[in-house]
This record gives C-alpha cells, structure tokens and sequence, in this order.
C-alpha cells in the first residue's frame, strides 16, 4: 500500500508540484489555486496615475496637496486577505467614514493596492492650517474642506467712549 502512494506521488502530474523531494514527506500544491489570487494578474496600468484624476478633483500635478481626504465607499467582503489589511492599517474600517493621511510615498503605495475600494480626496484648507487654540473649533464638511469656526473677540470698552 505505502509502495502505491510513494509512485503516485512521485509521477509528475501537469498542474501539480510536489514541494519535497522526499515521497513520503511530500506535499502537493497546485499553481492554478496560487495564481488565480496573487497581485500579478493586476496590469502594470491599473496603478498608473491618469491626467483625468486631477482634473477631476481640481488638482494640479506640479503642485500636489499635503493631505488625503481618504473615505472608504465600497465594502471588503470577498476580498483578498492584503487588501484587508490594508484597510485596517489605514484605519478604513467604517465605510464612509473619512480619515485624512499625510500625501507620502509610504501611504500612496498602500492606496494604489485598494484604490478601486476607496475615494481619495485632497483635504482644501481654504482658512489655511488651524493653531493649536483652533483645533476645537475645526470641522471637516462633506465637500472636503477643514473648515475653522472664528470666534469674536471682545471689543474694548475704551475704544468705544474715545
């Protein structure tokens, strides 16, 4: 019997490799499982940036903004185990919930691995970058802009009587 399963498993059968080369300590593994779900069937083009997306959202490619405004609008069921984790290390994992990341190398490179998954924004800042005093007054509208509550400051009295 063990004389039987030591020839089966060392004829070569197409689509199969046998990992050891040892019969009896041999695992089988087939190719076609593997390839159907690594990042290499992805073309080279998909993570290529297109003029269109900085047209669409008003930017300008000589002067790239600061910070993403990244949402998250379609869901991470039946996807990849990478993919995954991804999201989770950009901290995507409410749906449409936005999270705003700094526009580095380190960050666009884990973008471009789940982009048909997420929505990427520049974050506007049409009041500029908000102080520390500031902070607690800031809000981020649906349009993407961070936008800075001003608070009146007391007239003086003395002012007023001269």
């Amino acid at each position: 019997m063990a004389v039987v399963c030591c020839s089966v498993l060392h004829r070569r059968i197409p689509g199969l490799k046998v990992l050891t080369e040892h019969p009896s300590m041999s695992v089988v593994w087939t190719d076609c499982i593997r390839h159907k779900f690594t990042k290499s069937r992805l073309p080279e083009k998909t993570f290529q940036p297109k003029p269109e997306d900085h047209e669409k959202y008003g930017g300008d490619p000589q002067q790239p903004h600061k910070l993403h405004l990244i949402t998250r609008v379609r869901s991470c069921v039946g996807r990849p185990y990478w993919e995954k984790e991804v999201i989770d290390r950009l901290g995507l994992q409410k749906a449409h919930k936005p999270v705003v990341h700094k526009n580095i190398p380190g960050v666009n490179n884990q973008l471009k691995v789940v982009k048909h998954l997420v929505r990427v924004q520049p974050l506007k800042l049409p009041y500029g970058l908000p102080t520390e005093e500031d902070m607690s007054d800031t809000y981020l509208n649906s349009l993407g802009k961070l936008v800075i509550r001003k608070k009146l400051k007391p007239v003086d009295t003395k002012s007023i009587e001269s």
